[in-house]
């Protein structure tokens, strides 16, 4: 017994996460027409920057070990997060960056990918500590030319939020005295440094949105047993983080039954399902999901992801199902929140237990999505709505105004607002999100249907493949 606990720890440290997408590479192109030249080219990470610095952390100073990787040139800007883990290395990064470039191909995104990290726990560093830390990255970015609109857009990820976007924001400013599009630089900022609303939740958003579609095509329920639609569903969500919570939040709120929620302090289950603000708001008072009203506590976190459900939402950390744990995942319907949640051996043991298993590098696109359009913001120069808000209101008015005269009758109140609220920069932002969830969803199973692949992280690979692949053959770097 202890002799298999041994081996399956050390099978777990071996796993390179890099190995594993570029398995699920191979894996998907032999149903691609690119020659192994080609094929080799999109798999390799083009640039690897790995950087140390130092820092006075109080009366010390402190090396800090640091990444960015730029996996593919095929479009520019690379566009990737940045992380801050003491789990953050080369491996890890390459593989993210890897991840992202395959990504915004699938969602019709126009960067190549890439990813940062810096090997901290932020928790263990004041706001001030960390701001030097993330100005010092920022400038090593910008002395390798590793930073820019039209270079390499970084992001929050993992450890990172809108603070220290700011920060980067400001940093390359200053160290790039009067370019114009300089906030373009990084995206996830502040509204008020030039962010877009709806960016916070637009990850959390596009799973929602991903994962609704998935369950509107009446076929693919059927295979499984399940009523077409969202409303009643039973959802686990692993990890209230951003991602997490939001995507817990529209599930409720569009009627799915929230019954699990899992975190690094434990779980808790209720076949009754769970009321995600009312939870919020007991964590935030006693600081752990633990004994909150009407649940069950799950001690073990990962035993949580066991439980029954319908659909499974691994929002959290990279490889939490695996080979020792995915023949007893009770999901009908596996949603990547997180990067990378499944391994490749978790993929085959679900895919023949004939669950649909919905791949990060689509589902968890809407971040990227969005920051698209803040970058596109940012070069504009102008907010989303702001030209025809007022336009759309007057005209929408006058339409009105007609209909009721012609008809003799009026709205109500509320039906007048509906009918003429013009389009305020959120409202776009959601509208170009769920497009984009709708239409990169319909390409991958279109993809899986007509090449008779088995599943879906298969066909979402050779969406990707075979975009970046044209890039490349246009490009006429092949001579």
């Amino acid at each position: 017994m202890v002799d298999t606990a041994v081996e399956k720890a050390t099978a777990m440290q071996e796993y390179s996460f890099f190995h594993g997408v570029e398995r699920n590479f191979d894996k998907a192109a032999k149903h691609t027409r690119f020659e192994n030249g080609i094929l080799e080219q999109i798999k390799a990470c083009n640039s690897v920057y790995r950087m140390k610095f130092p820092v006075r952390i109080g009366e010390e100073i402190e090396v800090i070990e640091a990444y960015r990787v730029q996996h593919s040139h095929h479009k520019l800007p690379c566009k990737g997060g940045i992380r801050y883990s003491m789990d953050v290395n080369q491996d890890e990064v390459m593989a993210l960056a890897a991840l992202m470039t395959y990504k915004c191909a699938i969602v019709n995104v126009p960067f190549g990918g890439a990813k940062g990290g810096i090997k901290i726990n932020p928790k263990k560093y004041t706001p001030f500590e960390l701001e030097k830390i993330t100005r010092r990255y920022a400038s090593e970015l910008v002395k390798k030319n590793f930073i820019g609109a039209g270079i390499d857009v970084p992001a929050p990820d993992y450890g990172t939020g809108a603070r220290e976007m700011s920060w980067i924001a400001d940093t390359y400013a200053s160290l790039k005295p009067g370019e114009v599009d300089a906030l373009a630089c990084v995206t996830g900022k502040p509204v008020t440094q030039g962010g877009v609303r709806g960016r916070t939740e637009a990850t959390g958003l596009g799973v929602y949105y991903g994962i609704r579609e998935v369950c509107n095509i009446a076929e693919d329920m059927k295979k499984l047993g399940l009523e077409t639609g969202i409303e009643g569903k039973r959802v686990i969500v692993q990890g209230l983080g951003n991602v997490g919570y939001h995507a817990a939040k529209f599930f409720y709120d569009n009627g799915a039954i929230l019954v699990g929620i899992a975190e690094y302090e434990g779980g808790i289950y209720s076949e009754k399902g769970l009321n995600i603000y009312e939870l919020m708001d007991y964590r935030k008072t006693n600081g752990s999901l633990k004994n909150f009203p009407g649940a069950t506590n799950i001690p073990v976190s990962a035993d949580t992801l066991e439980m029954d459900c319908d659909i499974l939402i691994p929002a959290a950390l990279e490889n939490v199902i695996n080979a020792s744990n995915a023949d007893r995942i009770k999901a009908k319907i596996i949603g990547e929140g997180a990067n990378g949640p499944l391994t490749p051996d978790a993929d085959e043991i679900l895919n023949k237990k004939g669950v649909i298993v919905v791949p990060d590098m689509y589902l968890n696109a809407g971040g990227v999505t969005v920051s698209y359009f803040e970058w596109l913001k940012n070069l504009s120069h102008v907010r989303f709505g702001r030209l025809d808000k007022r336009f759309s209101e007057n005209q929408n008015g006058s339409i009105l105004h007609t209909v009721e005269n012609l008809t003799g009758k009026k709205v109500s109140d509320i039906e007048r607002l509906q009918i003429l609220h013009g389009p305020d920069e959120v409202d776009l932002v959601y509208s170009g999100l769920e497009d984009t969830m709708i239409g990169s969803y319909h390409e991958i199973r279109d993809s899986l249907k007509s090449l008779n692949i088995n599943d879906m992280r298969t066909a979402a690979f050779v969406v990707a493949i075979n975009k970046v692949g044209v890039s490349y053959e246009e490009l006429g770097i092949f001579p």
